[in-house]
């Protein structure tokens, strides 16, 4: 495995709508290690790539009068929602939708590429990744993301059963092709281990909050996302995951001025005990910055963004790096974390 293994954050987002078919392509020719599908399902059992399973904001269904009689109000996780819902639709339905920029003021190029592209489901990116790496004579592999395990349980679904058995029929479920499986929820990581799936697993940790699936089973007992990362909860994991990904600010722990600090000891307890540590997301815009690596420019503008990567590529106590970055610009990602270039030796022209 390459360290830190770059990762195409829903494909390659900061240039064309996440999860579309542009997005995923594109990140493949720029030479992501692997790219990473979240899931969710539709109301017939597909598996629909999505970043949540609420669509008004990613497609061009609040926009669509068929369907104007599908928004509702659903508690997804605890918090109620309104909007669209892709367990309300069939996947022939959601195939008719198209995909949309989620952060349109910030990446206004990528939203001129709105209602060109349809909606994928898992199958097609496992196709996608399999043809590429194929046609590029490399190992590329998919991150899985399942989103909303427990609330989807709820509705009767056996996710853990469909997950195994669309990644068996893609040819995924043999341990041929670079396979890791993450969820905020650690009951559907286990459940899969159950089912023999061959595959690294990695837990999602929030920088605030419970993880809903021990909420559910334990309410207010339930452990917050920051015990699990602290060493008591990392000896818990050992054996159970093989890392986890958090939240960068995690990692840069920063003060009341947005300064980062080096006050986090994530990595270096994790790598104590042979667990791998990603974070997310690598975005190189002002919003998603740190305060003092942001500059002048506006929200669309990129900040410092190489001097905020490196604390995370090197590690700020000295105890080495992550093990994978999920970027949203591939190009950016693989030159500054796998080939270690910077900004000065692409040139202006960049």
């Amino acid at each position: 495995m390459r360290r830190p293994l770059v990762i195409g954050h829903r494909g390659a987002p900061g240039y064309r709508p996440e999860h579309s078919r542009s997005s995923y392509d594109l990140a493949l020719e720029m030479g992501v290690d692997a790219v990473e599908p979240d899931v969710v399902l539709s109301k017939d059992g597909v598996l629909v790539v999505r970043h949540e399973n609420e669509i008004s904001g990613t497609t061009d269904v609040a926009a669509r009068p068929e369907f104007a009689d599908r928004r509702t109000t659903n508690e997804v996780d605890g918090v109620a929602l309104t909007g669209w819902f892709t367990e309300d639709f069939t996947w022939d339905e959601l195939a008719t939708l198209r995909c949309r920029e989620r952060l349109a003021e910030v990446r206004p190029t990528s939203a001129t590429f709105d209602d060109r592209q349809p909606v994928l489901r898992l199958r097609d990116v496992l196709d996608l990744v399999r043809d590429a790496s194929l046609a590029q004579g490399r190992e590329i592999g998919v991150v899985l993301e399942i989103k909303h395990a427990t609330f989807m349980a709820s509705l009767g679904f056996d996710l853990a059963a469909i997950v195994h058995d669309e990644l068996r029929a893609a040819g995924w479920a043999a341990g041929e092709w670079p396979l890791i499986v993450e969820s905020f929820e650690s009951g559907i990581l286990f459940a899969l281990q159950d089912r023999g799936l061959p595959a690294r697993y990695v837990y999602l940790l929030e920088a605030a909050g419970k993880p809903f699936d021990l909420v559910a089973a334990r309410g207010d007992d339930a452990p917050t996302y920051a015990s699990i990362a602290a060493p008591s909860g990392l000896d818990a994991l050992v054996g159970r995951v093989d890392g986890i990904s958090v939240d960068k600010r995690m990692l840069l722990t920063p003060d009341r001025l947005g300064r980062a600090t080096d006050r986090s000891h994530i990595i270096a307890d994790a790598h104590a005990r042979d667990l791998e540590v990603f974070t997310w997301t690598c975005r190189p815009e002002n919003p998603f910055l740190l305060k003092e690596f942001r500059r002048p420019g506006g929200k669309a503008a990129f900040g410092d963004y190489e001097a905020e990567w490196a604390l995370l590529r090197d590690g700020a106590n000295g105890e080495g790096g992550v093990d994978g970055v999920f970027v949203d610009h591939a190009d950016l990602g693989v030159d500054f974390f796998r080939d270690g270039l910077t900004s000065s030796d692409r040139g202006p022209s960049s």
